[in-house]
């Protein structure tokens, strides 16, 4: 089996490389000839497919110019169909000799499956009622050196459609309407904070000191200063300063890098909101949340209720607020209320065979444990589960009733998290105390543990006031609404390991 497969891959590319031999001998007679189509700077297309097939009385017998890419030809003689691809549909032209001469007709034969070309013409309808373009000329704009892959098999390798993401948007349409869609929820985004007077801002990339979130950085180095340098893991710290210096509202929609294992739901960079607004805290942050998946579901989706991979989820009205203790109780039946020292923790989770790592073995960590085996795969409409143990957030405010658990929610659909919030912690002395716990965390093996920001903690010495903040997974939310399996699906070019390795 492997030996005919090694054959099929070495057949298939000695006609590829024939193919791509033809038609780089087709470009070198155009060249020759004083045609060659790379040397034109401009075209100037009057509409796009698009518009003419959705106003088809408004342009009806009127002449237009549009350009795209061949995904079809049928030559019949004197009279040929071909259709092209611009950026939002297709449309068919009605090519003849008649029309173009016999010599611009002769050469319109010769173009491939995949060129780019231009043509001019009238707005008709054939006998089969298909909007068309009747052409009075037609130009070769761009000479297409590789075949698409052939239309009834299209380009299905899931590995190869992440690698050649262009011949992707090419063969499958579909595709080319979830990026659209990811943009349009970016924008509604955009409008739902801008509306409530957020200041959209940019902070670095590279900094300093990796903080903002539990998670393994990316190193690099600086050559001119001398110093080893980490891509972001999160905006946050540097958002809080900017609060601290007197805005009231910042948001920051960028890239993040995380040097983390890949799967369906992880790439070692995504894009992800963070928003701060000072005077408010994490319950003003779960309506907020609220608004901006029910508004975007209706952007993209015209509905609040979607399915998922097959699960209906409704995405309207009050979702579910509970706290992650009760939520343990009410899967399990263990009520951590009753349990109140490290040890007893410990020996329940080792009662359920819990794997504690070495150095988490508190109360808290096995609460989160606990979460994590039982209770994270059961939420699948929205939930907000709040008041997380201290010892896994470390930049959240203690809640006033129990100080071993801090004001912060996650938002779980379908399972999986979306969103990140607290009631920032804005006490410089505990925060400085939390960040040495990381310290004496990363010094004990832990590499995703935090390090010492002592200019953050700096920062909050002049006065952080109180203040609400959250994280959203834009590339999440983008799945979510657009149905789509892989975070791969919804990121135009995914992290792919090189094809040599």
């Amino acid at each position: 089996m492997s030996e005919n497969k090694n054959n099929n891959n070495q057949t298939e590319e000695l006609d590829m490389n024939r193919l791509m031999q033809i038609r780089r001998e087709k470009l070198k007679e155009l060249q020759e000839a004083g045609k060659d189509p790379y040397e034109i700077t401009k075209f100037n297309r009057t509409n796009t497919a698009g518009e003419i097939k959705a106003n088809y009385e408004k342009f009806e017998e009127k002449d237009v110019t549009v350009a795209g890419r061949i995904i079809a030809k049928r030559i019949m003689g004197k009279a040929s169909f071909c259709t092209i691809q611009d950026s939002d549909e297709k449309i068919q032209s009605y090519v003849s000799i008649n029309d173009l001469g016999e010599e611009s007709y002769k050469a319109f034969k010769t173009w491939d499956i995949g060129d780019i070309i231009g043509i001019t013409g009238f707005v008709f309808k054939t006998r089969t009622g298909e909007i068309s373009v009747h052409a009075k000329s037609v130009t070769l704009l761009s000479k297409s050196l590789r075949p698409l892959p052939e239309k009834f098999h299209g380009l299905k390798d899931v590995d190869l459609r992440y690698r050649q993401r262009y011949v992707d948007l090419i063969m499958n349409p579909e595709v080319k309407e979830t990026f659209i869609k990811r943009t349009q929820i970016i924008n509604e985004i955009r409008n739902i904070l801008n509306e409530k007077g957020y200041l959209e801002v940019e902070t670095p990339i590279l900094n300093t000191i990796s903080g903002g979130a539990t998670a393994r950085p990316f190193i690099t180095h600086h050559n001119t200063l001398d110093i080893d340098m980490y891509l972001r893991i999160a905006t946050e710290l540097n958002l809080k300063r900017l609060i601290v210096g007197g805005y009231d509202k910042v948001y920051e929609i960028g890239r993040i890098f995380r040097n983390e294992g890949m799967d369906i739901r992880h790439n070692p960079e995504f894009t992800s909101i963070e928003f701060y607004s000072a005077y408010q805290d994490y319950h003003d942050m779960m309506d907020i949340t609220e608004e901006i998946f029910q508004r975007c579901s209706m952007k993209v989706c015209g509905t609040t209720k979607i399915i998922y991979q097959g699960t209906e989820i409704e995405l309207g009205g009050k979702w579910k607020r509970i706290s992650m203790i009760d939520s343990i109780k009410e899967v399990t039946g263990v009520d951590f209320n009753t349990i109140n020292t490290d040890e007893e923790a410990v020996a329940l989770a080792k009662e359920r065979n819990i794997e504690i790592p070495k150095g988490k073995e508190t109360r808290g960590n096995v609460i989160s444990l606990f979460f994590d085996e039982y209770v994270e795969k059961t939420l699948v409409q929205p939930t907000f589960i709040y008041d997380y143990p201290i010892e896994i957030s470390p930049l959240a405010k203690k809640c006033k009733n129990d100080p071993r658990l801090t004001q912060r929610f996650e938002v779980f659909i379908d399972g999986r998290e979306y969103g990140n919030a607290f009631s920032e912690l804005n006490d410089p002395i505990d925060q400085y105390e939390r960040f040495k716990e990381e310290i004496r965390a990363r010094e004990n093996g832990d590499d995703e543990a935090g390090m010492m920001d002592e200019d953050f903690v700096m920062a909050l010495e002049y006065g952080l006031p109180p203040t609400g903040g959250e994280g959203i997974g834009i590339d999440r939310l983008v799945m979510l609404l657009t149905d789509s399996a892989s975070i791969r699906d919804v990121l135009l070019f995914p992290t792919m390991k090189p094809i040599e390795k």
